[in-house]
This record gives C-alpha cells, structure tokens and sequence, in this order.
C-alpha cells in the first residue's frame, strides 16, 4: 500500500498508452488551426473551492509549455461523481487537439487517490489506488511519498490486455512564485517518479506545480494553466 515518509506486465499494453502524452496529442492536433475552443461555461463561487478542487463543473484550460499564446488549449472539466470499478469516484476529463482522457479519483481531506482512468478504447485500473497528493496539512518542502499498484488495462470488449506493477515517488522540491499566462502562483513543486513493467506508461520523471484552491499550475505533461472558470485564495 502508498506511504508517506518525511525525508515497466508480461505482454504489451496498447500502444496508445506507451506514449508520453505530450508527444500523441502533438501528432493529433491540426498543424494550422488557430480557432480557440469554445469556453467553459460553468461557474463555481470561490467559496465552495476545495484545497484539492473538485466540485463538479470547473475548468481549467492549457497550453504546452514553452509554446506561443494564441494555439488550441487543452480543457480540463470536473464531470462530478460516478462510480468507477465499482468504487464512487470523481472523474476529470481532458480534451483538445485529438486527445480525450478521462482520469478517476478518491479526494478528500486525506489527499487524492487515482483508481484508474480512460482512453478511447482502453481503461486503466489500479490497486490499490494510487496516491497522487497527501494530506492538506502535510504539505512542506523536504515531505516525499511513494508507492506502488497493480495495474491492469482492459479493452472495451472487456479482455484484459496486459497487467503489471506501477511504482511511483513524488518529491516536494521547493516552494516558489511563478508566474503564466493564468498570472501570478505560489506552487509547491513536486518531482514525480515512476516505472513499471508494462512497457513504461510514463515518462520515468516528471514535474508538476501545485497550487491549493487552484489545482495544477504546471501538470506533470508540461501544460502551464492559461485559465480557469473560478477564482482562488
């Protein structure tokens, strides 16, 4: 099971999934199209924003990192409560330039727990779930956590494609103000590590920017925030 601490399945998975996300939704996404996506559209007030937001219907929008304002923003939605692998989960979906995922999680005070997620044709289930975020006090430079899940990716047709173990360490690095096109943030920036033995589903090292009331600033995919359809602390 995930701990906290102070201080690649036998087969081949799709190959959807072998991909580092960046580089498949680049290949998707239409070389000259400069039309902005329609806007979100929900409202949430501030206040009822959690630490670890999640209320049903915010948003944030996208671009690569290091790439010129103006190109097609990815969208990040909180869809609300559903019930994945038998388990009440929340769901986010992300979509622009050709990728749509959809990712499953546990979050509350406690911190945020990833049972699987989805692309078109492949879902992703992990056990026990997978500790993306620790408690909301224990947040501080120096604070690591780590674990490891039993992953399985099955096709719509129900057949299990491959299954493995997936590890994963996450280091809080620093705490500084950055700024992007969304403006000014205090993240916490946080060093993720993981392997697997089921082709590699990620890159090996990652890094996020997490802010609280606001969400990922930087996701571990090289996005930076451009916008958001609520406001924050």
């Amino acid at each position: 099971m995930s701990r906290f601490t102070l201080n690649r399945m036998r087969g081949r998975a799709f190959s959807l999934l072998t991909v580092p996300l960046l580089t498949l939704l680049g290949a998707c996404a239409p070389a000259a199209t400069k039309t902005a996506a329609a806007p979100v559209e929900a409202s949430t007030s501030v206040s009822s924003v959690s630490f670890y937001p999640r209320e049903t219907g915010l948003g944030w929008t996208y671009l690569p990192e290091g790439e010129a304002a103006g190109g097609p923003p990815y969208m990040l939605r909180a869809l609300g409560p559903t019930v994945f692998a038998g388990q009440q989960a929340l769901a986010f979906q992300l979509t622009g330039r050709g990728a749509d995922q959809t990712w499953y999680r546990q979050i509350s005070a406690a911190g945020v727990q990833l049972l699987g997620f989805r692309k078109p044709g492949v879902t992703a289930r992990l056990e026990p779930a997978w500790t993306e975020a620790p408690a909301e006090g224990a947040w501080r430079v120096g604070l690591s956590w780590e674990g490891q899940s039993r992953i399985s990716l099955t096709s719509d047709d129900g057949k299990v494609q491959a299954q493995g173990t997936l590890r994963y360490r996450y280091d809080v690095q620093d705490r500084r103000r950055v700024t992007t096109p969304a403006g000014s943030f205090d993240v916490w920036v946080v060093t993720r590590q993981i392997s697997d033995d089921v082709g590699g589903l990620f890159p090996q090292t990652q890094q996020l920017w997490f802010t609280p009331f606001v969400g990922d600033v930087r996701t571990p995919e090289g996005l930076l925030l451009t916008g958001r359809n609520f406001g924050g602390r």
